[in-house]
């Protein structure tokens, strides 16, 4: 039965993997690893996995680390350093970003962060995910 509303195109793994990528990417931040992680929980087949997760670029994914960071920052703001670093690794630890990246998005929120706080005023309490249509039936999914 399954296998039939596969063929008729009820059931698209593809599509599903590539809304679940840019949906919780935008909405929660999640890294391409949590991403992975949580497609294989849902059953869906590696190589669906790997093109959806593909279509995040890496340079997206730094600048959600940095947008979450700065998040964290502006609001432990009047606590301890050392107990502001532990949340912001501890946050983006748990969203699946590597160790080498909580530390670079840590730092460059650190040494900025009167621009950090000039983005956060201006950009509101979340950033926003807008979706392109690049016209050849594909779409692009780019962070303001």
């Amino acid at each position: 039965m399954l296998g039939r509303f596969a063929d008729v195109g009820l059931i698209d793994d593809a599509a599903f993997a590539r809304a679940w990528v840019e949906s919780r990417h935008c909405s929660r931040g999640l890294s391409r690893r949590s991403l992975s992680a949580e497609l294989r929980r849902q059953g869906v087949e590696t190589e669906e996995i790997r093109e959806a997760v593909d279509t995040l670029d890496p340079e997206q994914e730094v600048a959600t680390a940095r947008r979450l960071v700065e998040q964290k920052m502006a609001s432990t703001r009047g606590q301890p350093p050392g107990a502001r670093v532990r949340r912001v690794a501890g946050t983006l630890a748990r969203k699946g970003y590597p160790p080498g990246l909580v530390f670079r998005a840590h730092e460059a929120a650190r040494l900025r962060p009167a621009i950090a706080a000039a983005r956060l005023r201006r950009r509101g309490s979340r950033g926003q995910c807008a979706r392109y249509h690049t016209g050849t039936g594909t779409s692009h999914v780019e962070h303001r």
